[in-house]
Parts: structure tokens; sequence; C-alpha cells
């Protein structure tokens, strides 16, 4: 188990600080930056948008099977036709207050025990020690969140009965047609 003030250290000498560049938001930077979001998290997201659920996300790219059946796991936010986040406006987050942990934690994420650093123009900035605490335990938090899921995920793909014919989507809560 990674321990809440190590963490904090590491962040804090590696320094961070949002220069509101957007560029995470933009799909810019190796990773394309796609956000894959829970079903709760897509609801809450959605609801902050006023939109249905099926305008706010996709189905995640990336097909594996389960029991011999072409499958997706989980959902990614809806992006513009550049690769943008559907939910910047090019200046800022529409949705911030109900924005998913990978966007809370960015550019940071745990392997295991191990801190995975993002390319990010705000890295190096100086961080207080209590904005370094405040985001490792963020990043504990949705370590475990995602533990959670991941667990329950498997249960689904364990027990749920599948659609006869077509391409789907699994996640905690059930499996739905893509």
């Amino acid at each position: 188990m990674t321990d809440l003030e190590a963490l904090a250290r590491e962040i804090g000498a590696i320094g961070f600080a949002c220069t509101n560049c957007g560029d995470c938001c933009r799909g810019l930077g190796e990773d394309g930056s796609l956000v894959m979001v829970w079903r709760a998290e897509a609801r809450r997201v959605a609801e902050a948008a006023d939109l249905a659920f099926g305008e706010a996300v996709v189905p995640f790219p990336g097909e594996i099977e389960v029991r011999g059946r072409p499958c997706r796991l989980g959902w990614a936010l809806a992006r513009d036709d550049d690769g943008a986040c559907r939910f910047h406006d090019g200046d800022r987050c529409t949705v911030y207050e109900a924005r998913p942990w990978i966007c809370r934690t960015y550019p940071f994420m745990l392997d295991g025990d191990r801190l995975v650093v993002s390319e990010c123009p705000g890295l190096g900035t100086p961080i207080s020690d209590a904005d370094a605490r405040g985001l490792a335990a963020d990043l504990l938090a949705r370590r475990a969140a995602e533990e959670d899921e991941a667990e329950r995920v498997r249960c689904v793909v364990a027990s749920a009965e599948l659609p006869p014919d077509g391409t789907f989507v699994v996640d905690a809560e059930g499996v739905t047609r893509a």
C-alpha cells in the first residue's frame, strides 16, 4: 500500500500547478488524453451538462472477447471531430465540478504503488504541501475506486447474460448493447 505522506512528498518533489492550457482536454500529448469513465461518473457528467447518457459518452474503443463475443469494457467521454473533449469549450471545462477521477488527478496516476506522470506543461512548478497531500489523497481514493470497479466488472463478466449478437459494453453495473 502506498503511504499518503510518501506519495505527497513524491508529488511535491516533482511539482505541479495546472496552467489551464487545456492540452489534456484537447487530446494533445502522447496518450491522446482519452478519458475512461465509469457509468456513475458518466451519469454525473451528463447530468451536469444536461445531456442524455449517450450524448456524454461513447463505448471505450477497442474490443476484447468475453466468452467468445466482442465487447468493450466501459465508457469514454465523448470527443468532438478534432479529438477534443466535448466538455472543454476551448477555455475551460464546462462540467468541472462533475469531472471524473482521471481529470481530477491528471497528470498523475498510480500503477500499483508506482506514481506515473504524464507530460504536462504544469509539471515542475512548486506545489504546496497541502495541495500535494490533497492530490495524493485523491490518487489513493481513485486507485481504491478503480480496484472496486475492476472487481465489480469481473463479477459482471463472470455472471451476466450476454446479448445474442452484436457488440456490447460491460461495466460494473452490467451489460449494455454498444
